[in-house]
């Protein structure tokens, strides 16, 4: 292991990264539970996301269960969290590889240690063609595939190409896209003429058809069935079609798909019947936390189809903590803890446990508890009249379930791994 590699996967953390500890020395991040700190013990500032470790390791379990039983094979969107550590608990746990959504990502996912990896989205520009480039040449055994979605982005790579005669053709999946979605080819006709392109073009070579349904999923059965079909019937008449004529040029095909919001459905149209071996990538990331409130929303309905009961499910492993800063007016607390601190773009955080100052046992909250906004660095924590007599008090601790993991992700440099008595055992560093 080189010295850069090292750093980032066991980086020192020290008071200059949010929710360290300013009373205390730097540290590498493989000596943080060595320290023996207690989130409920005041041993760091607040706010702070934590990441629960059973949670944590039941998920990782859990999915990698799941994709074994659907005869698919699971490349976790890695922009979801940007940790080195956890791409590599995924990986360990059997995860084919890595996906991400830039290559300056990709280049972090492969110094973690990722040698198969997908990057879901297009790339176009003469400084991100010249990165896959230098990642291909300096690692042994690296694959990369990335998405192709028209003539013009095709023209751009090959003029490229042109100019840098010393390369490797790059690896390109066709994404299927929807009207009114975000990217990908609209039409079959858009697919395959696209494909046939590609068969002629030295500069890259087609292994596989990609798309993205996360737009689409309501959370109610039925219609995300439909949409489903729709989608992945579509992804299959190109694949179909492609492997007819002759354009794929690879020894297995690709089949990707897989947001976190009706991963079960698409999983299930992932590996098509083809005169060639084809393997199915299910992309989902999401569920490496989950979370309390938009994917906990839809993992319901995903339960109930597979006949889960609650206790065998995928459970929320991230909380930030944070504390009661004032009560100002009636049924209004302002607790130290905002948009800088928590993701709030598909729903406001969750309150889910209070712990009076000095103690380290946590209860539940009043049902009634809610966030009604955040500033940058304030929340607004409301309740009913009913609740007064269990009003928050100033200096207490209070927990919130998040929702939308990836948008909580990026607010911090490092997090925590904490059991569930909040005594943290280990930690890891986030990337982006």
């Amino acid at each position: 292991m080189n010295s850069s590699t090292h750093d980032l996967l066991d980086p020192l953390l020290h008071s200059g990264f949010k929710g360290y500890p300013r009373t205390q020395p730097p540290r590498l991040r493989s000596d943080i539970g060595a320290a023996q700190w207690n989130v409920l013990a005041g041993d760091l500032p607040l706010p702070l996301a934590v990441l629960k470790r059973e949670a944590l390791e039941h998920n990782l379990a859990w999915m990698q269960a799941r994709v074994r039983e659907w005869g698919v094979d699971l490349a976790p969107h890695g922009k979801t969290t940007m940790s080195p550590q956890l791409f590599q608990r995924q990986l360990d746990a059997g995860a084919w590889g890595m996906t991400f959504a830039t290559v300056t990502q990709l280049a972090v996912g492969v110094a973690a240690g990722a040698r198969r990896t997908l990057i879901a989205n297009q790339v176009v520009s003469d400084e991100d063609l010249g990165g896959i480039q230098q990642l291909l040449r300096t690692h042994e055994g690296l694959r990369i595939v990335f998405l192709l979605d028209s003539v013009a982005q095709l023209d751009l790579i090959e003029a490229w190409s042109h100019a840098h005669q010393e390369h490797l053709p790059f690896e390109l999946m066709i994404e299927i896209g929807v009207d009114g979605g975000r990217t990908g080819c609209r039409t079959h006709e858009q697919a395959t003429a696209l494909a046939e392109r590609c068969k002629a073009s030295p500069a890259v070579k087609l292994v596989g058809i990609e798309c993205y349904e996360g737009q689409g999923a309501t959370g109610e059965t039925g219609p995300d069935i439909a949409y489903t079909d729709t989608i992945m019937g579509r992804v299959e008449a190109v694949a179909r079609h492609c492997e007819t004529h002759g354009l794929f040029e690879t020894d297995e095909v690709l089949v990707s798909a897989g947001g976190s919001a009706i991963y079960d459905l698409v999983a299930a149209r992932l590996k098509p019947a083809l005169g060639m071996p084809v393997r199915g990538l299910l992309r989902s990331g999401c569920y490496v936390t989950h979370d309390h409130g938009t994917y906990q929303r839809f993992q319901v309905s995903i339960d109930a189809r597979l006949g889960c009961d609650c206790g065998d499910s995928l459970r929320p492993a991230m909380e930030v903590w944070t504390t009661v800063q004032s009560c100002p007016e009636p049924r209004l607390a302002i607790v130290a803890m905002g948009k800088r601190d928590v993701s709030f773009d598909l729903s406001m955080p969750t309150p889910i446990a209070r712990a009076l100052l000095g103690a380290q046992a946590t209860s539940t909250v009043p049902a009634s508890w809610h966030i009604s906004a955040l500033n940058d660095q304030h929340g607004y924590l409301r309740w009913t009249a009913a609740d007064d007599a269990l009003a928050p008090v100033v200096g207490e601790r209070i927990g919130f379930g998040i929702s939308h993991p990836c948008t909580t992700f990026d607010k911090w440099h490092w997090m925590p791994i904490v059991e569930d008595d909040y005594r943290v055992s280990d930690a890891v560093s986030i990337n982006f």
